[in-house]
């Protein structure tokens, strides 16, 4: 199965890579139908592949992902809890998941085949609502779940407990839960630490909060977090993995590891810090 997302033209030279690999393997390939018809009718390319599909009823023995993080977390979202492995092929800008540059795609696939590769589960969390009148429809975040106040809003109150033991009423612009792979992300932007894989922790991030004393808060990733919200605008947004929902005052939000985890392949022994290093330009004197 692959994904990717319409914006990026280069894409499609990658994706015709792929295809003419997987090809030669005799793999049965299927493509999520919108970057299907970007590649077709925008770019006016003839793609020759098995099937194209819609939705999230489906099944692979891998799920590719043509993009940057934000495609692979889309990705991420549609394969939910099917266990497909996700390829992420970096054709965005930064790319702390997305493993495969364009010129690794053939070394990556001829290595799936040979079987050196290796499957690292990385953490989700889920957000669950109550008293409130919507339901989150994607309610799965491999990153961060992050609930914020509203354009051109004042700060909101996010009275915050943790296993039903009050901690604070945070007085800010949001509050970040993220995941260790999404330490890196937003939460790593609003000061928040960057947490290395596997250490079964989340931490929780204010966005630009109304007290200085208030800093980021590391807790097992076991725990249960209850949020409630109140605005002067009487809303507020739930952005899951960006994906954002307005939520009403008096909406209880609980937020808690999912019951499965996400599976990302990776190839050519990168390690995470060396993976830091890189993308961090750690050790660069850029003056």
């Amino acid at each position: 199965m692959i994904f990717g997302n319409e914006y990026q033209a280069k894409k499609s030279q990658a994706v015709f890579k792929i295809v003419a690999i997987l090809q030669q393997h005799e793999a049965e390939i299927f493509i999520d139908k919108p970057f299907y018809e970007f590649i077709t009718q925008g770019q006016h390319l003839d793609l020759n592949v098995n099937g194209v599909f819609e939705g999230d009823d489906f099944t692979a023995d891998f799920a590719i992902s043509m993009g940057g993080d934000g495609t692979l977390l889309e990705t991420a979202a549609r394969v939910d809890s099917k266990h497909i492995p996700i390829i992420g092929v970096n054709i965005g800008r930064l790319g702390f998941l997305a493993d495969v540059n364009p010129s690794e795609i053939e070394q990556a696939f001829e290595n799936i085949y040979k079987g050196s590769y290796t499957t690292h589960e990385h953490s989700v969390i889920q957000i669950e609502t109550e008293n409130g009148d919507k339901e989150i429809l994607s309610p799965y975040a491999l990153n961060d779940i992050a609930l914020l106040k509203r354009d051109h809003a004042s700060m909101i109150s996010i009275r915050t407990s943790i296993n039903d033991e009050y901690v604070m009423t945070y007085q800010a612009d949001g509050l970040i839960v993220t995941t260790p792979t999404g330490s890196t992300a937003y939460s790593l932007s609003n000061g928040g630490p960057i947490i290395s894989p596997g250490t079964g922790t989340l931490c929780l991030t204010p966005v630009a909060p109304h007290s200085l004393n208030v800093r980021p808060i590391v807790i097992p990733d076991s725990s249960v977090i209850t949020l409630k919200v109140e605005s002067r605008s009487h809303s507020f947004l739930a952005a899951v993995d960006g994906r954002s929902t307005s939520l009403h005052d008096g909406t209880v939000v609980r937020i808690s590891k999912a019951p499965y985890k996400a599976h990302i392949v990776r190839f050519f022994e990168r390690r995470y810090f060396s993976i830091l290093r890189e993308k961090m330009n750690w050790g660069i004197d850029l003056r």
